[in-house]
């Protein structure tokens, strides 16, 4: 497989400038997939012990990671899953309380050997550990992921070392980052600019500040969006609770900033959500600052979940995107928010 060639090939078609930062990537992918993919058996039973499973690509926002990772997995023809990995965490502590009678070893074993019936390439994008749950059981659910030979592939904004830095109980999490180093070829994206904050990304959805011309400029939007289609509001039942959309438009689905994020939902409440939306106006986000940081996580989490779904959204704001503000804890992943803002509010995704 000419991967470099097949990447050209790719921006050519997309109309995306070339990058000889992207095409380095491209180079050591293709290395990746030559090692794991592409070997005589020979060749494989040599290589056994030496070959890592993992590619952990990680950069700052907007150089392109999921961009190529994405092109580099749809090249792979193997069983393979992608996966959001807040996605991925849920699936797993859903199948741990289904058998909460067995020993957590069993449990993982079980659900690695699930995992790989289907497949035995797996892509997690956006990964991210925030969650002391989460932090305490990755390494054991990894390193049977790997004695499993199942291969992964990596993007984050965070390398391997600094993940979940600062964390509680953070030493019980290392053996998972000594696992990761091990098995993963880690790879740094650099890239200056932002390729979602480019010309070709107006933000034509983006409203902002709040104020009587903005509420008039959605409303002329939302109505233009929803001629011809029918009203009427759906409730969602999520294990248990009930979530009423009021707003609901034939898929397209209208909520204020408060409905979302200022109450007690997270992923798989998301998830559940957005699964029934074709296109999103999400009304009066905040500026964010220490004292709504509660509010500013799930928002990250849900842009998350909305970009990972190729979902297109509306907004109104109190900001420009240029001049939001951040709690100080989230800066970081704060970034990756308003990044994809860009791009989720400039056009109609396919």
């Amino acid at each position: 497989m000419n991967l470099n060639k097949l990447y050209l090939n790719f921006c050519k078609k997309n109309n995306f400038e070339i990058n000889i930062d992207q095409l380095n990537l491209v180079k050591e992918l293709s290395s990746f997939h030559k090692i794991n993919f592409n070997k005589s058996f020979l060749k494989k039973i040599f290589y056994q012990k030496k070959t890592k499973l993992g590619f952990y690509l990680q950069g700052d926002v907007g150089v392109g990671k999921t961009m190529i990772l994405n092109f580099f997995f749809d090249q792979i023809h193997v069983k393979k899953l992608r996966l959001h990995f807040n996605e991925f965490m849920l699936s797993f502590h859903d199948f741990t309380h289904e058998r909460k009678t067995k020993s957590e070893e069993n449990v993982i074993n079980q659900f690695v050997k699930e995992l790989k019936s289907k497949a035995s390439l797996i892509y997690f994008d956006e990964f991210q550990v925030t969650n002391i749950v989460d932090a305490m059981i990755l390494g054991k659910l990894f390193d049977q992921i790997f004695k499993e030979n199942i291969k992964i592939l990596v993007t984050s904004n965070t390398k391997i070392s600094e993940l979940y830095k600062d964390g509680l109980q953070r030493e019980q999490f290392k053996p998972f980052i000594k696992i990761m180093e091990d098995q993963s070829f880690e790879y740094e994206l650099k890239i200056e600019d932002d390729y979602r904050k480019s010309n070709n990304n107006k933000m034509q959805r983006y409203f902002h500040p709040l104020n009587q011309e903005t509420n008039f400029r959605i409303n002329k939007f939302f109505r233009t969006i929803t001629k011809d289609k029918h009203q009427s509001s759906i409730s969602i039942n999520i294990k248990g609770r009930d979530f009423v959309i009021e707003n609901f438009y034939d898929g397209i689905a209208r909520f204020n900033f408060n409905k979302l994020c200022n109450q007690n939902l997270g992923a798989e409440d998301y998830l559940e959500i957005i699964q029934k939306c074709k296109f999103i106006v999400l009304e009066e986000i905040p500026k964010f600052n220490d004292t709504n940081s509660n509010q500013q996580r799930r928002f990250i989490t849900l842009v998350d979940i909305i970009y990972d779904k190729n979902i297109p959204i509306a907004v109104t704001a109190n900001q420009n995107l240029e001049k939001f503000t951040s709690s100080r804890l989230l800066e970081k992943p704060f970034k990756r928010t308003i990044s994809r803002l860009y791009e989720l509010t400039s056009k109609v995704k396919n």
